[in-house]
């Protein structure tokens, strides 16, 4: 069951609680959550034992400013008891799903996995996106670990077999064939140039081949080949014979991937207090490239148990795709239970090994030396954004008061002339930029360029529901400071960070920045100093966030603008009309007769958009 108790109101009984609880924490496996002032999750962990987990936190050894931060944030912590450390990684995974801890984020930037799919249209499609479960249903095949080989095995199908790679809405809208007809990379379906017995033959030999069957289909092209020389249709036949080349061609460049058979093998290294993790993957007997990641996690603890942490996040949280074979560098703790809840939650039976032989073996030494070069690559920003993190540390430390820096975030604003107010706000640590955590903000309801209205309405957004960083940075002088603290104060947590205001020095030029605080004097930083450069970087990464998403939106706005104005017009339909033709320029190309042909628009409504577009 889990364990609930009302969080403390002062730093002393706050002290005197978590104590308590510590003590009477079980000796069992379980799950723990971490929660804030406020009763947020901050972070959710599983354990073999509850009690010696949780105390390790708190030990005075500890030096990870990930884990110090976390510490300081914590005012109560709830456990619940599981049967098996199996239950309570399962149990783990859900609980990060559901709520997000924003100390969970163990990869930056992660992303699912791309796949190349064949969808079941009339006349399938060939594509790639991310994830299984965020496309039409069809046949996938990957992962692939990045766009480029993605990209690059669509381009080889779109060679060998001709199957369209356009939309569906590009597609339904053909008159006459495209380019990609006329340089035979599709047989365009779409203008009925070709059979749909005759098409699909095409897709079913790119299912084939993307299945690793190039043998079976290279008889079955032969026959067709010879078939058609005996029928004298030779036009036909040297088309055969050179998809027959291309194929042979290909099958020869992979000829060193033969061995049948999926895995991932996953190499971890650790330098200078920097972990990475390359993740290779093999389908069908073939090499498929791989990945680097850098996890947040501590590089003095064993790297084993970080090797099990990257593992339960990257395939609970990220991939939707589970190998036969998992090949691991180093041993990890829990292999029994990692496997059994791999296999529980993808339905699929998984082998986690680290002694391999031959051709794996191979593959593990090809990894390791991935992940090594890829760490010393790494590791130079790294030291650098370490060192900046360290002279901005000592430059604030009176205003700190001693407390650890570590997170940062900043906020901007982003307006045309008061027009599609955007406000933004990116996140640093010590890691560097946390691209994952950035959040945008709309603004409604104000004057139009309202700079302190729209500061107001984001700041009170995001800090009624989410905690206060280390630091925050306003970028604004002492009016956007002013209203920055007020917002706080109105929340009751002013005393819970460091405000910051970063004003543009003389003639603002960059590198003359000043720094405003609430309760000190103004710091003018020297234009090579290291601190006042990563302030630069993290505000300046703020700007370009914020009109970003604001020239986005607000080009948006204009091109449907011209449509909004003709009656009847609703926003599917308007939607639908730009989908169909691509955007506002191409539909202002388009005859009365093609805009007929949308879905929705019949006669009547494509003659009055003719109209008000050429009016």
């Amino acid at each position: 069951m889990p364990n609930n108790t009302t969080p403390p109101n002062s730093q002393t009984e706050k002290k005197q609680h978590l104590n308590h609880l510590l003590k009477r924490l079980p000796n069992l496996p379980g799950v723990y959550k971490m929660l804030g002032k406020n009763g947020d999750i901050l972070y959710v962990g599983k354990a073999k034992s509850l009690k010696n987990r949780v105390n390790s936190y708190f030990a005075k050894t500890i030096d990870h400013p990930k884990t110090r931060a976390l510490v300081q944030r914590i005012d109560n912590i709830e456990t619940i008891i599981t049967r098996s450390e199996t239950e309570a990684l399962l149990l783990e995974q859900n609980l990060i799903k559901l709520h997000r801890p924003p100390y969970n984020v163990l990869l930056r930037d992660d992303k699912s996995y791309l796949y190349v799919f064949v969808s079941t249209d009339k006349f399938p499609r060939l594509a790639y996106g991310r994830g299984k479960g965020q496309h039409q249903k069809g046949k996938f095949f990957g992962p692939f670990p990045s766009a480029h080989s993605a990209k690059q095995t669509l381009l080889l199908m779109q060679k060998m077999f001709m199957v369209r790679q356009c939309s569906n809405a590009f597609f339904s809208a053909r008159k006459r064939p495209c380019l990609e007809y006329q340089i035979k990379r599709c047989k365009a379906p779409c203008v009925g140039l070709v059979s749909q017995e005759e098409y699909l033959d095409d897709v079913n030999n790119t299912i084939r081949f993307l299945k690793g069957e190039g043998n079976d289909i290279q008889q079955a092209i032969i026959a067709k080949m010879e078939k058609s020389a005996e029928e004298l249709n030779f036009e036909q036949a040297v088309f055969y014979r050179d998809q027959l080349t291309m194929i042979r061609d290909v099958q020869a460049k992979q000829a060193v991937y033969t061995v049948k058979g999926e895995a991932d093998i996953i190499a971890i290294d650790t330098q200078a207090g920097m972990t990475c993790v390359h993740v290779m993957n093999v389908r069908n007997g073939q090499m498929l490239g791989g990945n680097s990641y850098f996890p947040d996690v501590d590089s003095h603890n064993d790297i084993g148990e970080n090797l099990s942490a990257f593992i339960s996040s990257f395939y609970f949280q990220i991939s939707d795709d589970l190998p036969d074979e998992i090949i691991l560098s180093h041993d990890i703790p829990d292999q029994q239970a990692m496997t059994e809840a791999l296999s529980q939650t993808f339905n699929k039976k998984v082998v986690l090994k680290q002694k391999v032989r031959e051709q794996r073996a191979e593959w593990l030494t090809l990894a390791n030396m991935n992940v090594k070069n890829a760490l010393q690559t790494k590791l130079g920003d790294y030291l650098e954004i370490h060192q900046r993190y360290q002279a901005l540390q000592g430059v604030l430390h009176d205003v700190l008061n001693g407390k650890t820096l570590d997170r940062i975030e900043c906020f901007d604003i982003s307006h045309t002339m008061g027009e599609a107010t955007i406000a933004s706000c990116v996140v640093c640590d010590t890691g560097g930029l946390r691209k994952r955590d950035y959040r945008q903000y709309a603004i409604h309801g104000i004057t139009g360029g309202d700079d302190y209205g729209a500061m107001k309405q984001a700041l009170t957004r995001r800090y009624s529901k989410n905690p206060l960083p280390d630091v925050l940075l306003i970028d604004g002088g002492k009016g956007q400071l002013n209203m920055a603290k007020d917002v706080l104060t109105e929340l009751g947590i002013l005393n819970q960070t460091l405000l910051i205001g970063v004003a543009k020095g003389e003639g603002r030029k960059a590198g003359l920045e000043v720094l405003h605080f609430i309760h000190h004097e103004p710091m003018d930083l020297p234009s090579d100093s290291k601190a006042l450069h990563l302030i630069m970087h993290i505000r300046d990464e703020a700007h370009r966030f914020a009109i970003t998403a604001h020239r986005k939106k607000r080009d948006k706005r204009r091109s449907s603008s011209v449509l909004e104005v003709i009656p009847g017009l609703g926003e599917k339909r308007r939607r639908d009309l730009l989908n169909h033709f691509g955007g506002l320029q191409q539909l202002l190309g388009a005859s009365q007769d093609e805009i007929e042909q949308v879905n929705g628009i019949g006669k009547v409504m494509a003659n009055t958009i003719y109209k008000v577009l050429h009016g």
